[in-house]
Parts: structure tokens; C-alpha cells; sequence
């Protein structure tokens, strides 16, 4: 069916300016000019041969054609942007958007992502590398990897797994000159910090643990992300403190080494969450991650990570 209708640019300028029943407004939500939004008007009343607003000076109403049609235009523009929602859910009803942190990310997620994708092949996987928070009932993305206390209100909370801050070097170190055999060897080596730590997770409380008060706890180059002080470690440029979890997979390469007892190390009072909207079960790729991700994280630490 051929349908006859007038500029459709035409009729978003009338059915805001009715609505505002101002020329000014209709043009601030359509980032237009209020002149181009007069003349859009125009043009529709110059299309049916019928004035649709009786102008004043300082103000301005609908003219009763404008009045009858307003309602019907409103309604009609809901229902198109309705439709063209539902167009842009299906085409990316297939892409799973993971918010995750840059060094958990890159350092535990990211290598593990294959067999997922092996697994489910029909899955496309976007990894949004951020700290910020993200609205999940909204679908700012569909799931969220987060560290913390585990609070998080309005959302599905799933422990994964907690972390034992442990220091960590490359093998190199063991045997270098001098060589790094007990902590107290720690002060011939350069220290690694990672800035956004928690006091209870700083070398300070780490070496205070080890009865070691005469070691400048300061010392040593500062990262903003953990991801970059276990790299300066691989490369031999000292020790890092950092969570076991991430550095796992270097630590069964080889790698990285712990250089002292690992009963040395330190339960970090924060843990790994995986975050979903309350009805993401609902939706099979979630809920496909959601039972992938859980799976792992007991692999990774048998009888730690739990469902909340």
C-alpha cells in the first residue's frame, strides 16, 4: 500500500511544537533552529492547505485540525521509536557485553574467554575494559566483573572468588646478585606498588606481617593498575604484592615465582563478583556466561567461588 504522507521531518517539527507549544523548545529537542522548525511547520500546512497554530505574540496554541491530529502523531512517534528499539534489541540480541576492570580483565578473564567462545560459538563477546559503574537494568552491558565487598543492590550477585595478596618475581631474581631467598632479602630489591591498594593490602602491613620494620615499605615505582606492576615483575624489575588469583596462570608457567613460604601471603578482605540484571537468566547468552563463568572460577579455586 502506497502511503501519502508529507515530510517526516514535517511532522516531528509539529508534533514537538505542539507539545511544547513553543517553536524554542520543539528546536532544543530536536537540535535544531527554532527558524528551521517554522519552517518545517510550513511546509506541512502548505501539504494539507490548513494553518495548525494560531500565532501570538507571546504565545501560541494548536488550531482545532492541530488539535486532532497532535495525539495521533504523539502515539504514532511512540510506536516507531518502539519499533525501531526492538530493531536495534535484535540485532544485538546475539552480543554479550562483559563490563570488567583493565587488569582483571586482561589478566584472568581474557585468557579463559576461548573456551567460552568454544562452547558457545553463537555468542559474540564485547569486553568493556572500565572501573566505572555500569547500569545493568538499563543495559549499559549484560554482565559485570567487579571487586569489592560484595554489595550491590537491584542486581544478581555471584561470588567468585577471593584473593591472598602474595609477593611475586620473576625466577631470575632467585639466583641474581644478590639473590632473593627470605623476605629480609627484600631490602636489596625494589618494591612494586600498586596505587589504588588498600592500606591493609600495602607492602607496609605486608612486611610488618613478616616482622620486617626495618625495610622502607615507600620505596619503589607506583602503578595505577595492577596489569602493569605484574608486567614490570615479569620483566625482572622487582617484586610485586598483588592478588594470586590474577597472576595464577603465570604462576603455573613458571613465569612468575612466589619467592618466599606462601603462608606468608595475605587474605585480602575484598572478592571477585560477577553481577547480572535480575532477569538475566532470561536470557540465554547470560545465562550461558553466568554458568561458564561460575565453573571456572571453582576450577580455578576449588570450593570458593559461591552463588549469592
Amino acid at each position: 500500500m502506497t502511503r501519502s504522507l508529507p515530510p517526516l521531518n514535517s511532522l516531528k517539527a509539529f508534533e514537538a511544537a505542539g507539545r511544547h507549544l513553543s517553536f524554542a523548545k520543539a528546536a532544543a529537542e530536536l537540535h535544531v533552529t527554532p527558524a528551521a522548525i517554522s519552517h518545517q511547520i510550513k511546509v506541512l500546512e502548505e501539504f494539507y492547505g490548513t494553518p495548525l497554530f494560531h500565532r501570538m505574540t507571546r504565545a501560541m496554541r494548536l488550531t482545532e485540525a492541530g488539535e486532532r491530529a497532535l495525539p495521533a502523531l504523539s502515539q504514532g512517534f511512540d510506536t516507531l521509536e518502539k519499533g525501531a528499539e526492538m530493531l536495534r534489541a535484535h540485532a544485538e540480541s546475539d552480543v554479550l557485553t562483559i563490563s570488567v576492570s583493565p587488569s582483571f580483565g586482561a589478566m584472568w578473564l581474557v585468557p579463559r574467554l576461548e573456551r567460552f567462545r568454544s562452547r558457545h560459538p553463537d555468542i559474540e563477546i564485547r569486553i568493556d575494559g572500565t572501573d566505572r559503574l555500569v547500569d545493568l537494568v538499563r543495559g549499559d552491558a549484560d554482565a559485570a566483573l567487579r571487586y569489592g565487598a560484595g554489595v550491590y543492590e537491584g542486581v544478581q550477585v555471584d561470588r567468585l572468588f577471593g584473593q591472598v595478596n602474595t609477593p611475586v618475581c620473576s625466577p631470575t631474581l632467585l639466583s641474581g646478585e644478590p639473590p632473593l631467598r627470605q623476605p629480609a632479602d627484600l631490602r636489596h630489591h625494589t618494591l612494586l606498588h600498586v596505587d589504588w591498594k588498600d592500606t591493609d593490602a600495602s607492602w607496609r602491613m605486608w612486611l610488618l606481617a613478616a616482622g620486617l620494620s626495618d625495610i622502607d615499605p615507600t620505596r619503589g615505582p607506583r602503578y595505577t593498575m595492577e596489569s602493569m606492576a605484574v608486567q614490570a615483575a615479569l620483566d625482572g624489575h622487582g617484586v610485586a604484592l598483588v592478588g594470586d588469583m590474577l597472576v595464577a596462570d603465570h604462576l603455573e608457567s613458571g613465569r612468575l615465582v612466589r619467592p618466599f613460604d606462601p603462608a606468608l601471603g595475605m587474605p585480602l578482605s575484598f572478592s571477585y563478583y560477577l553481577l547480572t540484571a535480575k532477569d538475566g537468566a532470561e536470557k540465554p547468552k547470560v545465562a550461558a556466561f553466568r554458568a561458564w563463568l561460575i565453573e571456572e572460577a571453582r576450577a580455578a579455586r576449588p570450593h570458593v567461588a559461591e552463588q549469592g
